[in-house]
């Protein structure tokens, strides 16, 4: 018997991604070093767009509830913008249908997920980043398990994620054996423009996948 089963409401745990999908947390720091090991320096102007993006964030956020439209409008699109995703040798896909199959507990029983990934960002087939974004009433942590298994549909891994609700955001690698691992979260709420670290990673990425 086959079952299908949206991915959002049926598996919203990393728990649960590990029990369906066998995948594997890994400790080691060194496994995805591109978020936190030589950066590339921003330049002033990508530095003060990084400022303007979290003032413009900042304010609406302080009238109020801010949806996912508004989200991707003012802090995701352009930061993809400013990393280079929409440029070339990138392509920028939206919407995109996912479907995945869970690990079979009897021979007889099957249970296929699916949903639609926000923002996909691919090259040389490779999915670079998948992107869940959301608006400011979403946990972030809902969309850590739901990005997780999204790059798990892709056979082309290691694949990279980016989960944001705007005010806070985290990366996540996962690598064609089943393992992941995600980075610190980024807040913009703390003194320092942590913006700057989203967009350095995000360059970071880039810049190393245009060298394969």
């Amino acid at each position: 018997m086959v079952t299908t089963l949206a991915i959002s409401r049926h598996c919203n745990s990393l728990a649960e991604v590990r029990a369906r999908f066998g995948v594997k947390f890994n400790p080691d720091v060194s496994f995805f070093s591109e978020w936190h090991q030589n950066l590339p320096t921003l330049t002033e102007q990508e530095l003060q767009r990084c400022d303007r993006i979290k003032q413009q964030y900042l304010y609406h956020r302080d009238h109020g509830h801010i949806g996912e439209g508004l989200v991707n409008q003012i802090v995701i699109s352009p930061l993809l913008d400013i990393a280079g995703f929409y440029d070339s040798p990138f392509e920028v896909k939206t919407e995109q249908p996912v479907q995945i199959e869970a690990v079979k507990i009897e021979a007889d029983d099957e249970i296929i997920y699916r949903s639609r990934i926000d923002t996909l960002v691919i090259h040389k087939k490779l999915w670079v980043l998948v992107i869940e974004s959301k608006g400011t009433s979403f946990n972030i942590e809902e969309g850590m398990a739901q990005a997780l298994i999204y790059m798990l549909s892709n056979n082309s891994q290691p694949t990279y994620g980016f989960i944001s609700n705007g005010g806070f955001s985290i990366f996540v690698k996962a690598t064609k054996d089943g393992q992941y691992i995600f980075s610190d979260e980024f807040s913009v709420y703390r003194r320092r423009n942590e913006l700057y670290g989203v967009l350095g990673t995000m360059k970071n990425i880039a810049q190393s996948l245009i060298l394969i």
